[in-house]
């Protein structure tokens, strides 16, 4: 299964009018990106999984961790990603029922996998 990590400085995501985002990562498979993109290339759709850096601040924090969680659930997103810089750590919620749901919370010393990503592994101390 070949696979493709966007490139993009910011990986918008156009799900409607007034659902739009930039994650900070999106990944999305061969198979799935050719449904995503429209003519001029937005993404228009869910990508298997969205990566977001939590933002400074309560309030962008709440954005990230509830607004855009929601959001992704509902557009079907695989997996959704929170890496927390201040205390060194990833939220990793994956789909389970039709929605996304807290997996498993990594702290340093901790490996990052994913069945999405065959071989992929990092130590959670590389991302920070």
């Amino acid at each position: 299964m070949r696979s493709s990590l966007s490139s993009d400085i910011a990986p918008g995501i156009i799900f409607s009018d007034s659902d739009n985002v930039i994650p900070d990562v999106v990944w999305a498979s061969h198979e799935r990106l050719k449904y995503l993109l429209d003519e001029a290339g937005h993404l228009t759709g869910a990508p298997e999984l969205v990566v977001e850096v939590l933002s400074p601040g309560e309030k962008n924090e709440k954005r990230d961790r509830e607004t855009k969680l929601k959001l992704y659930s509902v557009q079907g997103v695989q997996e959704y990603w929170t890496c927390d810089s201040i205390q060194k750590k990833v939220e990793v919620y994956r789909r389970e029922q039709a929605a996304l749901k807290l997996a498993v919370t990594l702290f340093s010393q901790d490996e990052l996998t994913s069945p999405l990503l065959p071989g992929f592994n990092c130590l959670v101390s590389k991302l920070f």
